[in-house]
């Protein structure tokens, strides 16, 4: 990245709700926390809304939140649950959930029951896909859009959506032309840098990010190329919102190239095809995409997404990183891991922490499996 625009961006990840989303609420916008993938985000940021991906920047332990979920909860929602307790959320005006699995259907009643949000909404997620989940699923939805409605006195009509879906697309369009540089032989941008924007862009107001974006992309254009690495690699798996874990990685030499993590470009960085009704249109993308592993009847779809964006990155090697007690990417994992080697793909599986721990083991383990595939 361009340097000035560097620290800019990457500040905005330093602390959970981050100096734009304040500037948003100052003008009288609220901020909608949101904790997974199958939030429809352009649903929470029609005009008046900022919708904010959570995370625990930083957190050190759980210790409050032990206390009332168990040590073999996910880490990620542990961590999230500390932070509401100790304060470090309180900026939010508001609180959407999905319920894709339990871990994160726990930290809803926990939160529910020891913060008392004055809004805090869960959305019935479907297994399966079809038509009677589809239709289910955009009930889930206008549901939730009148709650937005009445709660905060914000207008969520066919108009509202269908802009919020514009811009959202216009964001997704100008990261996708971002990330298409890392198809390059001499990319001219690190994984580590491009997952910083993917995730910068997730905890901030849409419309003042892309402004930022097309600078970040002006100074990318003709830039130099990065320094050397040994191999191209694919990082797959569960929660993973600290980019200092891709640069762990890239230390090593191995340049990580494609990815797709919850926070992430596979399936994360897909247009929305907007139609007449935007509510539908929202459920049935946000419901189809073939992202997380509760939707197990799609695995075989997860997979081929897997080998063809390898052809097409041409990735040396993948890492499969699982998030330690993740039941989703726990259970899927060994059968994924199969299935890309049987492909021909040589793949390393890490267990790790929510936050960044163990990085000497981490690397100790990139440099072996940098060597096993020859670089």
């Amino acid at each position: 990245m361009n340097r000035p625009f560097e620290q800019d961006i990457r500040e905005l990840l330093d602390v959970p709700v981050n100096r734009l989303v304040a500037e948003a609420q100052a003008s009288g916008a609220k901020a909608i926390g949101y904790t997974c993938s199958y939030v429809p985000e352009p649903l929470i940021g029609v005009a008046g809304l900022v919708p904010v991906r959570l995370r625990a920047p930083g957190v050190a332990g759980t210790p409050l939140a032990d206390t009332y979920l168990s040590s073999v909860i996910c880490p990620y929602t542990r961590s999230l649950l500390e932070f509401a307790l100790d304060g470090k959320l309180e900026p939010l005006d508001g609180w959407v959930h999905t319920g894709s699995c339990d871990h994160l259907r726990r930290f809803y009643d926990n939160l529910d029951y020891l913060v008392k949000p004055d809004f805090n909404h869960m959305i019935d997620l479907p297994h399966k896909m079809g038509a009677e989940a589809l239709q289910w699923f955009a009930d889930e939805l206008k549901q939730l859009a009148l709650g937005l409605e009445r709660h905060f006195g914000v207008e969520v009509g066919d108009q509202q959506l269908s802009d919020a879906i514009n811009t959202h697309n216009q964001c997704v369009d100008l990261l996708t032309s971002i990330g298409e540089l890392r198809k390059s032989n001499a990319p001219s941008i690190t994984g580590t840098d491009f997952h910083t924007l993917v995730t910068a862009s997730s905890v901030s107001p849409k419309k003042g990010m892309i402004k930022r974006i097309e600078k970040i992309k002006a100074a990318l254009t003709g830039s130099q190329e990065i320094p050397k690495h040994r191999a191209r690699l694919m990082l797959a798996g569960s929660q993973l919102d600290d980019p200092g874990y891709i640069g762990v990685i890239e230390s090593m030499g191995g340049l990580v190239v494609a990815d797709r993590l919850c926070f992430g470009t596979i399936s994360g960085l897909d247009r929305i095809e907007l139609t007449s009704d935007p509510i539908t249109a929202l459920a049935r993308h946000y419901l189809t995409k073939a992202s997380c592993p509760r939707m197990m009847e799609n695995f075989r779809d997860r997979v081929k997404t897997l080998i063809a964006t390898a052809k097409e990155y041409r990735v040396d090697g993948i890492v499969v990183q699982v998030m330690k007690f993740c039941d989703c990417w726990g259970v899927e994992a060994n059968p994924l891991v199969k299935a890309l080697r049987d492909a021909g793909l040589p793949v390393l599986r890490v267990e790790r922490e929510y936050a960044l721990t163990g990085e000497e083991q981490l690397k100790t383990r990139i440099q072996a499996f940098l060597e096993s595939i020859g670089k």
